[in-house]
């Protein structure tokens, strides 16, 4: 039978500006808890705050235009914006909760590289070859609710691709890629959550290939997006 294990890393401490998150994550998870091949997806704001991306939240409208690199809606006090990364969200990804004080945190500047120096530290520090993926809660076009998505990859490929294979039906399929990053760091938010304070999670068992994927690979290039 076929078995995915997601574990919930607990105990990390409040990340503060300059903290060695890869030592944090390796502590809290206690010794031998990861293994080779394991996929360790972390909450962006905890990788955020590890690099400073923390900044006073008196004008948070004022940091979301800051950190957009083109307006694509407005309503009220949210703005919709594509982000110099290139995603599409809300705010462009700049956010209050679970920040200290009268603040907000921004995305990472590059959520690409941070996983790959992520990644780097924690195998030196383990031994173990591990994937990274940082994760982000984005709304979804046409769906009420949220869910977590893949802004950060490194160690894995962020898709399954099945094209030019058969279904179970002998079809020729053309068309399906399924985004295992994403799936891995929706299904990780299950045991992370919004209030628990676990901002990382061991995923074992996951069918993601190893690899030298990026998360820039998921985003969609406007001349292939009929809604923008």
């Amino acid at each position: 039978m076929d078995e995915i294990r997601i574990i919930g890393v607990r105990g990390i401490p409040e990340i503060g500006e300059g903290d060695d998150l890869a030592t944090l994550i390796v502590e809290a998870s206690g010794e031998g808890a990861i293994h080779s091949d394991d996929i360790i997806v972390v909450a962006h704001k905890a990788v955020s705050k590890a690099e400073g991306r923390v900044v006073p939240g008196s004008d948070r409208r004022g940091a979301a235009l800051a950190e957009s690199a083109r307006i694509l809606r407005r309503q009220g006090e949210m703005v919709i914006s594509e982000t110099r990364h290139g995603f599409v969200c809300a705010n462009a990804g700049v956010d209050a909760s679970n920040v200290e004080g009268d603040n907000v945190v921004l995305l990472p500047l590059d959520p690409d590289l941070s996983a790959r120096r992520l990644r780097a530290r924690l195998q030196h520090i383990s031994g173990v070859d591990v994937g990274i993926i940082i994760s982000d809660t984005f709304g979804r076009a046409w769906r009420i609710g949220q869910t977590n998505v893949a802004i950060g990859v490194a160690g894995l490929l962020p898709f399954v691709d099945y094209r030019g294979t058969t279904d179970a039906q002998g079809r020729d399929l053309s068309a399906t890629l399924i985004c295992i990053a994403d799936e891995i760091a929706g299904a990780a938010e299950m045991v992370m959550g919004k209030t628990t304070g676990v901002c990382a999670a061991i995923v074992r068992g996951a069918p993601a290939r190893a690899g030298r994927g990026a998360a820039t690979e998921i985003v969609r290039p406007p001349r292939g997006d009929l809604f923008r």
